[in-house]
């Protein structure tokens, strides 16, 4: 009777504390230059070593810059990245530094190397370590002082969450991809709809979708306010896996297949919370507020404030309020002023295989600024070797490195205020992509749409 999630959280308790949490073994653990820096100087404070240094990985990313990586400019995003450096240097971490083949966006390194696998329980002081889940992992963004724990003791003291599963059954509509499913499910339950909950993804909708449309989906969770988000897996996962850098090999990986091939919730397994959605109503999706879960269908209009009470109204005409838009009103041709491609919610290789399937042979708007950023620098390679590269330049767009970029104001990448830009990254929170920004969330597909036509457009209709 047990869930996927009760599996691998019971098979990693070292310790239940009464009335109180329990003490999770972490098999990885991930490090970036943003919340780590406490965390290290905490156990230089109190002479602890990191008690096993092999089980983390650490990469700066979020202050990287996409124009070139030869300099960071911004006193404070380059101290950070050379303090992650330097305390990996002290601490005996793996380090996988700026400009370098291994580097890039941490919750896209991590699985496309395969140091993220089905039964593992991973942590990083990052909100979208969600995004691991999808291998068939309890992943799971944690704080400065649990990032120092782990970094003690390979384990963390955590309260185990509830059980919810979400199906999805039926088969996705054409110009429909992970990222409107995820923007779909945050409409109908909002922003806190998963507070409490570890979130299991099934039916055979998810069934049917890649590697790296599960890795969206997962990465969307925590924008639910679920503490996770898992995906069983199955020959998917191990097809993508296989013969990665870390994976295993041999007879070793013969025998994690097996292993693996039991992750998955039993028949009779009970949930706290069981939903279920149907593929064939999810249309290409956009946002029009300022959370995740303020979205409408590309084609409808924004709600008006009908049936609202006084509460209500007052939140949702603030955000409109922030982004110029008006009750009733249609999105769908209204003009965008930045194209934001990448993050770790959709910055992987299929996602500019979808971009790059909509604007070939096409030219990007001239009024348009668009930038297009890899997740790591396997994908750069992975662009380049397939020949997406030349699609993009013929198109008017320009490849850029590895980063963050866009998904957050802490890089170059900054959209000025007052601007209107459509982004495939996973927040839409006042300021996320610079102060006084204005950001509308959607897919790889409908972000290449309105690239092409300088209006948000429905990529069904290009």
């Amino acid at each position: 009777m047990n869930t996927l999630f009760d599996k691998i959280w019971d098979s990693h308790v070292v310790q239940v504390v009464e009335d109180g949490p329990t003490q999770l073994y972490i098999d990885r653990l991930y490090a970036h230059e943003v919340t780590s820096p406490q965390a290290f100087d905490s156990l230089r404070d109190k002479g602890i070593k990191v008690f096993r240094p092999d089980h983390v990985i650490a990469m700066p990313d979020h202050n990287t810059p996409s124009d070139q990586q030869e300099v960071i400019n911004d006193p404070v995003g380059c101290k950070q990245v050379e303090t992650l450096k330097a305390n990996c240097q002290e601490f005996g971490i793996k380090h996988f530094a700026m400009g370098t083949k291994d580097n890039g966006i941490i919750h896209v390194v991590g699985p496309e190397k395969a140091l993220s696998l089905p039964g593992m329980t991973i942590v990083c002081g990052d909100s979208h370590t969600s995004t691991h889940g999808a291998v068939g992992a309890i992943a799971m963004g944690i704080g400065t002082s649990e990032v120092a724990q782990v970094l003690a003791s390979q384990c963390i003291l955590q309260s185990k969450p509830k059980t919810m599963r979400i199906n999805v059954e039926g088969q996705l509509q054409p110009g429909v991809t992970a990222k409107d499913i995820a923007l779909y499910i945050m409409a109908q339950m909002t922003t806190s709809g998963a507070t409490g909950y570890a979130v299991e993804y099934a039916g055979s909708t998810i069934r049917n979708l890649s590697m790296e449309g599960r890795l969206t989906l997962s990465n969307l969770s925590i924008e639910m306010g679920s503490r996770a988000g898992i995906i069983a897996p199955d020959e998917v996962t191990f097809e993508y896996l296989k013969g990665r850098e870390y994976a295993p090999k041999g007879a070793e990986w013969d025998k994690a297949v097996e292993y693996w091939k039991t992750l998955k919730s039993d028949a009779d397994a009970v949930f706290d919370k069981e939903v279920t959605y149907r593929a064939e109503d999810i249309a290409p999706r956009i946002t029009y507020g300022t959370n995740p879960g303020a979205g409408i269908a590309v084609d409808e209009c924004i709600p008006t404030l009908d049936g609202m009470s006084d509460a209500e109204k007052t939140q949702f005409t603030s955000q409109l309020e922030y982004m110029q838009f008006q009750p009733g009103q249609k999105l769908e041709g209204t003009k965008v002023d930045y194209c934001f491609l990448g993050a770790c919610t959709n910055g992987r290789i299929e996602d500019f295989r979808a971009f790059a399937s909509v604007v070939k042979g096409k030219k990007k708007n001239p009024d348009v600024v668009a930038w297009l950023v890899p997740g790591s620098w396997l994908v750069r390679q992975q662009i380049i070797d397939e020949g997406i590269d030349k699609i993009l330049e013929e198109a008017g767009f320009e490849l850029r490195l590895p980063s963050c970029s866009a998904c957050l104001a802490m890089n170059p990448d900054k959209v000025p205020a007052g601007k209107l830009a459509i982004s495939t990254s996973n927040r839409n929170f006042v300021g996320r992509q610079g102060p006084g920004a204005r950001t509308v969330l959607a897919s790889p597909l409908t972000v290449a749409a309105s690239a092409i036509t300088g209006v948000i457009t429905d990529p069904r209709k290009i």
